[in-house]
């Protein structure tokens, strides 16, 4: 039977690396998938992987309706034996209706990874909706580490290398990304909630015994 499945897992975890394999795995048996994605990093139209890997994908916008995309493409002679979804996190939750609708009338299995929580430990509404929608939740095996070497679970959104908690939920960075630019950084819970980044550590700025606490 075929399947809407969520990838999780913090940044720097291997997401779209694996997304690149899935669709690698397949391809190289004959099938032919249609891949989508959301402010990818590089750049519109792009499914990229930290590990340099890159390929073509269907850039989805605001309005954009996945459904009816694909059974246009269909129509046409097209072929969709699966479909990729990077970045789901940063769809709208009428957007992952459309790919469980995919899935349910249109028989196609639907590979989305993405991130669950925001900078602030929010759940990103497009998220949300696949683990309320999803036939299976799979958290990425790959653990990324925070600074401190424990496994981390929250993803920091850092400017200058100090750790920011107001802002905007989408603003596209990198990781580990220590400019006066948006970066992000992968920590644990323990020094999320302190808001103790590698730099923050390093710069002497935060001592262990005065600890900012995030809200809750």
């Amino acid at each position: 039977m075929p399947e809407l499945v969520f990838f999780s897992g913090t940044m720097d975890c291997g997401k779209s690396t694996l997304a690149l394999q899935i669709e690698h795995n397949r391809s190289a048996r004959g099938l032919q998938g249609m891949i989508f994605t959301r402010d990818d990093r590089a750049g519109e139209g792009k499914l990229s992987s930290r590990l340099g890997l890159v390929t073509d994908a269907v850039e989805v916008e605001d309005d954009f309706d996945v459904y009816a995309y694909l059974v246009d493409h269909l129509s046409r002679g097209g072929r969709a034996d699966y479909v990729i979804a990077d970045e789901a996190q940063f769809l709208s939750p009428e957007q992952i209706d459309q790919f469980a609708r995919v899935v349910d009338d249109l028989s196609i299995d639907v590979y989305a990874f993405g991130i669950t929580t925001d900078f602030r430990s929010k759940l990103f509404p497009g998220s949300q909706r696949l683990v309320e929608l999803a036939d299976r939740v799979e958290v990425l095996q790959v653990e990324a580490l925070c600074w401190c070497g424990a496994r981390a679970t929250h993803n920091a959104r850092t400017v200058g290398g100090r750790m920011v908690v107001e802002g905007a939920q989408v603003v596209v960075g990198d990781v580990n990304q220590a400019t006066d630019e948006v970066g992000y950084e992968v920590l644990c819970r323990r020094h999320h909630r302190r808001r103790m980044t590698s730099a923050s550590v390093r710069a002497g700025a935060l001592s262990p015994d005065v600890l900012p606490v995030m809200p809750s």
